[in-house]
C-alpha cells in the first residue's frame, strides 16, 4: 500500500514513529493509502532543517527570492492537472473544484513574486539636522502553518508562498486526511530553486500540532480549521511567545431582499452552499429572505434548482459536487439533519442516504434544503460544513442584518439586492470581516486581505495580500546620522512636540 512520510531538508524522510493514519479513497470508502503521524522528534527535524537554512535565505535579496516564486508558479501551472487530480482523489472533490483550489494558490503565489515591492519600508529626511529615519521590513525566522483538509493547495500556499518569499523558512503541517499535494508543493518548491530546509512538510496529528506550538526555534504560526481548535492553537502558542494568526469557522449569511434579481440569487446560493459539497468556509450555507413573498418563492425556486443538482464521483465531469471527506464526516452532517427535524425545522429536501451504484461505500450525501428555521436553534447557532442550507425568513432588512452580526462566527457574509443605498449600508455597519454584495462567496483576491471576525478568526492580522506581509515580517526603525562638517560639534537632538 502507498505510504506517505515526510518532506525534511530536501528530501523524504521516512516517519520513524511507527504511528500511521488511513488515507481513504471517498468515491469507494476504501482504504487508498497510509499516512505517517511525526513524533516530536520528526518536528524538531524539520525545524533544524529550517533553522539552518534560514540566515542564508533572509540574506537573499528579495529579487532573487521572487524568481524563485515566478518558478514556482511556472512548475504550479504545469502540473495543475497532476495537482488538481490527486486532490480529487483524496479530498473527494469534483476535478473542476480541485483546479479551483489549485488556481487560487497560484493566485497567491502570484502575488509573493512582487515581494520586492511589498517589502520595502519608510524613509523620512531630514527629521533633525543631518539625519534620516527609515524602517525595513525582517523575516521571522522559521515559521510554520497547519492547514485543514478542505484547501489543501490552496491554503498552504496562502501560508507558506508569502512567508518564503518575505525570507523565512516553513514547516507545513497539512491535513492527514489528503497530505499527498502539500508534499507534492514541498518538492516543486525545491525543484524551483528554494534551498533545501526552506520548505518542510511534517505530517502528523495533534503530536505534530503541540510540537509546533512549543518549539522555541518557530517563531510564528499560522493556522486554519474549526474555531475551537484555533482558540487552542491561538492560546497556547501564543503562550509560548509565538506570533499567531488562527482562522475558525463560519455560518455566512446571504440576505436577498425583495428586489433582488432572484433567477441570479438562486444561481449563485445553490453554487455557493452545494458546491464542494459545502466543505468550504466561505460557503453559504443561511440563505435570510426578507418578507413572506420573498421567501416563499426564495424555497420553491431553490428546492427546483438543487434537486437538479448531480451528485456524482469527482472524476464525473457532469457531477457538480462529490462525496464528503470521511465517512465520519458524512455521519456528523446526517447528524445534523436530524437536529434541524427535532427542532421544528421544516425539511424540504432530505440528503441523507444517498447512494451511487457501484459506488455504494463512497461518503456521499445529497443536497439538503430546511425552511423556517429558527434562530436559536443549535442546528442555525453550529458550523454544519456540508450540502445543507437553511432558511431564515426575516420582515425586515434591520431583522435579517442583525443575524450575521450577533453570530456567533463572523466570516463572510452577502446581500442580494438592487438598492444601492441599501447595501453601502449593510455593508459598513455589518459585524462581519467579509461582505459580499450580489456575490455569494466573496473570497478577496489575493491582493487584498482574508479574514472573519468573532470566532471565525483569533489574532489581529489577516491571511495573504498586505496583511500576510505584515505577519511574516517584523519592523526595524533606523535613525542614522553621517556629521558633516558645517554640523560642527552639534549634539544629537530629538525632535519635540511645539
Amino acid at each position: 500500500m502507498r505510504e506517505v512520510h515526510h518532506f525534511i531538508d530536501g528530501g523524504v524522510v521516512k516517519g520513524a514513529s511507527g504511528r500511521f493514519a488511513d488515507i481513504f479513497d471517498p468515491n469507494t470508502g476504501n482504504v487508498q493509502a497510509q499516512v505517517a503521524l511525526a513524533a516530536e522528534s520528526e518536528l524538531a527535524a524539520a525545524a533544524e532543517a529550517a533553522a539552518k537554512a534560514f540566515p542564508a535565505w533572509a540574506a537573499t535579496n528579495p529579487q532573487r527570492r521572487a524568481r524563485v516564486m515566478f518558478e514556482f508558479k511556472r512548475l504550479l501551472e504545469a502540473n495543475l492537472d497532476e495537482l488538481a487530480e490527486l486532490l480529487s482523489s483524496e479530498h473527494g472533490k469534483v476535478v473542476a473544484d480541485s483546479r479551483g483550489d489549485v488556481q487560487r494558490g497560484i493566485d497567491v503565489v502570484e502575488f509573493a513574486c512582487g515581494i520586492p515591492h511589498l517589502m520595502k519600508g519608510e524613509y523620512t529626511e531630514g527629521a533633525g539636522p543631518g539625519i534620516d529615519v527609515f524602517s525595513m521590513r525582517q523575516p521571522l525566522g522559521v515559521c510554520a502553518g497547519i492547514t485543514p483538509f478542505n484547501f489543501p493547495a490552496m491554503i498552504p500556499c496562502w501560508m507558506a508562498a508569502v512567508a518564503i518569499a518575505c525570507g523565512n523558512t516553513f514547516i507545513l503541517k497539512p491535513s492527514e486526511k489528503d497530505p499527498s499535494v502539500p508534499m507534492r508543493l514541498g518538492e516543486l518548491m525545491l525543484e524551483a530553486g528554494a534551498p533545501e530546509g526552506v520548505l518542510n512538510v511534517v505530517n502528523g496529528d495533534k503530536v505534530a500540532v503541540d510540537a509546533i506550538l512549543e518549539h522555541p526555534e518557530i517563531r510564528a504560526v499560522s493556522f486554519v480549521g474549526s474555531s475551537d481548535i484555533a482558540h487552542y492553537v491561538y492560546s497556547k502558542g501564543t503562550a509560548h511567545a509565538k506570533r499567531v494568526q488562527a482562522m475558525g469557522g463560519a455560518k455566512n449569511h446571504g440576505i436577498i431582499l425583495p428586489d433582488a434579481d432572484m433567477d441570479q440569487a438562486v444561481k449563485d446560493i445553490v453554487g455557493a452552499a452545494y458546491g464542494s459539497a459545502g466543505e468550504r468556509c466561505m460557503a453559504l450555507p443561511v440563505a435570510v429572505t426578507v418578507g413572506e413573498k420573498t421567501g416563499d418563492e426564495f424555497v420553491a425556486r431553490m428546492s427546483e434548482a438543487a434537486r437538479g443538482l448531480k451528485v456524482g464521483t469527482s472524476t464525473d465531469p457532469e457531477a457538480h459536487y462529490g462525496p464528503v471527506v470521511s465517512a465520519a464526516h458524512r455521519s456528523r452532517i446526517e447528524d445534523y439533519i436530524q437536529m434541524g427535524v427535532d427542532e421544528g425545522a421544516e425539511l424540504v429536501m432530505d440528503g441523507r442516504g444517498h447512494t451511487l451504484q457501484g459506488h455504494e461505500n463512497g461518503f456521499f450525501i445529497g443536497p439538503s434544503l430546511f425552511d423556517r428555521v429558527r434562530p436559536d436553534m443549535r442546528s442555525y447557532r453550529d458550523e454544519i460544513f456540508g450540502p445543507v442550507l437553511q432558511v431564515v425568513r426575516a420582515d425586515t432588512l434591520e431583522e435579517a442584518a442583525a443575524l450575521p452580526s450577533s453570530h456567533q462566527y463572523g466570516n463572510g457574509v452577502a446581500i442580494f439586492t438592487q438598492n444601492g443605498r441599501a447595501a453601502r449600508e449593510f455593508a459598513a455597519q455589518v459585524n462581519v470581516g467579509m461582505v459580499g454584495i450580489n456575490v455569494p462567496i466573496p473570497v478577496p483576491v489575493s491582493y487584498h486581505t482574508f479574514g472573519g471576525w468573532k470566532r471565525s478568526a483569533f489574532g489581529d492580522t489577516n491571511q495573504h495580500g498586505p496583511e500576510g506581509v505584515r505577519f511574516w515580517t517584523k519592523i526595524k526603525t533606523v535613525t542614522q546620522r553621517w556629521p558633516e562638517d558645517d554640523i560642527g560639534d552639534q549634539a544629537f537632538v530629538i525632535p519635540t512636540m511645539g
